[in-house]
């Protein structure tokens, strides 16, 4: 395991033990942690993701740093789209709903994820030949707790 898989794994459990009081912002980067239901197991799965806003709905990006395979979650997200959020000590259900390089909201989309990423994301492209969906998480009632914007 790299110090940097590292990071992201203990990022993620100092997230999730403190219920959000720490781990909303990872090296001054938003990030949120879904948790969506295995396709094959059926468990629980929570990871943390860098997010950007589009109105009411918070953008994730399925990059898996540039890999040519796709992420798990983005698998798991196909088969069950209706996920948990917590973004801070906020959290809520969410409807996950793909957005692929062919629609028409795709560029635009990129560049808000593109600017809470420092365009990091527009690089993973260049890595790899897959093309990479972005996730629209759209709340599915008011979020709970203080707004952690």
């Amino acid at each position: 395991m790299s110090a940097y898989t590292r990071l992201l794994a203990t990022h993620q459990w100092l997230y999730q033990a403190s219920g959000g009081r720490v781990g909303h912002r990872l090296l001054g980067v938003p990030t949120l942690l879904l948790t969506a239901r295995g396709r094959r197991t059926g468990k629980l799965r929570t990871v943390a993701l860098v997010y950007a806003r589009d109105g009411d709905d918070l953008l994730v990006v399925a990059s898996n740093g540039g890999n040519d395979k796709p992420p798990a979650w983005l698998l798991n997200l196909s088969a069950a789209p209706t996920v948990n959020i917590r973004v801070g000590r906020r959290q809520y259900r969410a409807t996950a709903r793909i957005v692929r390089p062919d629609d028409d909201a795709y560029d635009r989309l990129l560049a808000l994820c593109d600017a809470a990423n420092r365009d990091r994301y527009s690089a993973y492209q260049r890595m790899t030949s897959r093309p990479i969906p972005i996730i629209a998480l759209s709340p599915q009632a008011a979020p709970t707790a203080k707004d952690d914007r």
